[in-house]
């Protein structure tokens, strides 16, 4: 399972513009019997900015966002524009086939079930 929090830099891919500026959000695993729970936070993305997909062995998160319009002059701004993408290696123990995602409050929680072979399982003696 080491593998699945190694954070892959390489270009952009799958409709990424060159110019895009990202930043690396900040990323929690957790472990249960059946597979693990990666919470990535990406604060101002929604349902509808928010991009993942697998390609050999990596799952990529990319959420975009963008600075609420302002009324009148503005002077002093400390929110930044830049949108999130992380990359992380899949563990070969993983089923990427039946990842699911949520987006809350700025909070990706991805299910990452482990595929059946690797399941610890009960042996019956007869």
């Amino acid at each position: 399972m080491n593998t699945l929090v190694r954070e892959n830099r390489s270009g952009t891919s799958n409709g990424e513009r060159a110019e895009e500026q990202f930043i690396a959000p900040a990323a929690t695993v957790l472990e249960n019997a059946d597979g693990y729970t990666l919470e990535v936070e990406m604060p101002g993305v929604s349902k509808d900015t928010l991009e993942m997909w697998v390609e050999n062995n990596e799952l990529t998160i990319l959420g975009r966002r963008s600075l609420p319009a302002v009324e009148g002059t503005l002077l002093h701004r400390e929110s930044r524009p830049e949108n999130f993408r992380r990359t992380f290696e899949l563990d070969p123990s993983i089923d990427a086939e039946k990842i699911s995602a949520k987006i809350e409050q700025g909070v990706v929680s991805l299910t990452l079930l482990k595929a059946e072979q690797v399941k610890p399982r009960k042996i019956t003696v007869g």
